[in-house]
């Protein structure tokens, strides 16, 4: 068994390295899963790589299988998909994904993997973790037949949303952000495209995920009386303002908050979290997801990569790695 492997590291704020790692021998119910790709989460990865996790948020932000503390040093990442080379019968020899950060092998216990379906490229699996967080906010916000549903904010979180939206029967959706070629990326998911200026109001829900605080202001705006505004924005350690003059009080409009860490509690007699990423995982059969992979480099770059990810010098939604 090959026990030698190598991890990407936030060596400290803005500074990542390549380390060597010496694996155990999995035990009984362990998995050994050899990386074949990695995707960084551009949004949150940034945030982590720039030591922008606030103090109160470090014990809720960890990674499933996080190593080291924020701000650093700290191996950090959950889009990873590989093979299994030792392991139950069942799944040796299976591609599979796991909430493991960018390294090039792994054990986990084997309850950690999830099988790839025959029907999704491993290359688009890389996702799985982030439509699962979109079910996830669409299990919170439940969208009924023929809503108008705005998305503000077309990052790698936003567009998910957007591509499992556009499946609802005779609900209308414009995916809103202030990037013109965010257009081509809705035009391919299936829903509309508008500025922040050209958005249509109205609306029965808005999913908000821009991480600014005009988003948030614009998500406001576009709500028709007693709608709600889901946040799935992460902002860090940044403080935003919300503006609760206005409209807010006289059309009775909420702001709600969804995380991917918890099963919504309409769902959470009902659904575990394997159900949950299972779902996100079929949803990937649709190569129309193929648009939310806008870049690829090797997992020796990294160390290069992260910086010019978290800067906004390199643009991406979903930036796969290659091992």
């Amino acid at each position: 068994m090959e026990r030698d492997a190598s991890a990407f590291w936030i060596r400290s704020p803005g500074k990542g390295e390549i380390r060597a790692v010496s694996l155990p021998e999995p035990g009984p119910g362990e998995v050994l899963v050899r990386t074949v790709f990695s995707g960084v989460s551009r949004g949150t990865e940034s945030i982590v790589f720039r030591g922008g996790v606030p103090p109160n948020q470090h014990a809720i932000m960890r990674a499933p299988f996080q190593d080291g503390t924020f701000p650093g040093p700290v191996k950090y990442g959950y889009l990873n998909v590989g093979v299994v080379e030792h392991g139950p019968s069942e799944l040796l020899g299976r591609t599979v994904f796991c909430l493991y950060p960018h390294q090039t092998r792994y054990v986990v216990p084997a309850s950690a993997v999830s099988p790839v379906p025959d029907g999704v490229p491993p290359e688009r699996a890389v996702l799985a973790g982030t439509v699962e967080t979109a079910v996830n906010a669409l299990w919170d916000a439940a969208p009924l037949v023929g809503d108008r549903i705005a998305v503000v904010g077309a990052g790698m979180v936003g567009c998910s949303v957007a591509g499992v939206l556009a499946g609802f029967p005779g609900c209308d959706v414009q995916l809103v952000d202030t990037d013109p070629a965010r257009a081509e990326v809705a035009r391919a998911l299936g829903v509309r495209f508008a500025s922040p200026d050209e958005a249509e109001g109205g609306c029965d829900l808005v999913v908000h995920a821009s991480a600014t605080e005009s988003g948030l202001a614009r998500s406001l705006e576009l709500l028709a009386p007693e709608g709600e505004v889901m946040e799935l924005s992460w902002y860090g350690d940044r403080r935003v303002g919300v503006p609760l003059g206005e409209f807010f009080h006289s059309r009775r409009l909420t702001v709600r908050a969804s995380q991917v860490g918890a099963v919504p509690p309409a769902r959470r007699s009902r659904r575990t979290f394997a159900d949950r990423l299972g779902l996100a995982l079929r949803l990937l059969a649709s190569p129309a997801y193929d648009v939310l992979i806008t870049g690829e480099s090797g997992f020796g770059d990294l160390p290069q990569v992260m910086p010019r990810l978290a800067n906004g010098e390199l643009p991406a939604l979903c930036h796969r790695i290659t091992y």
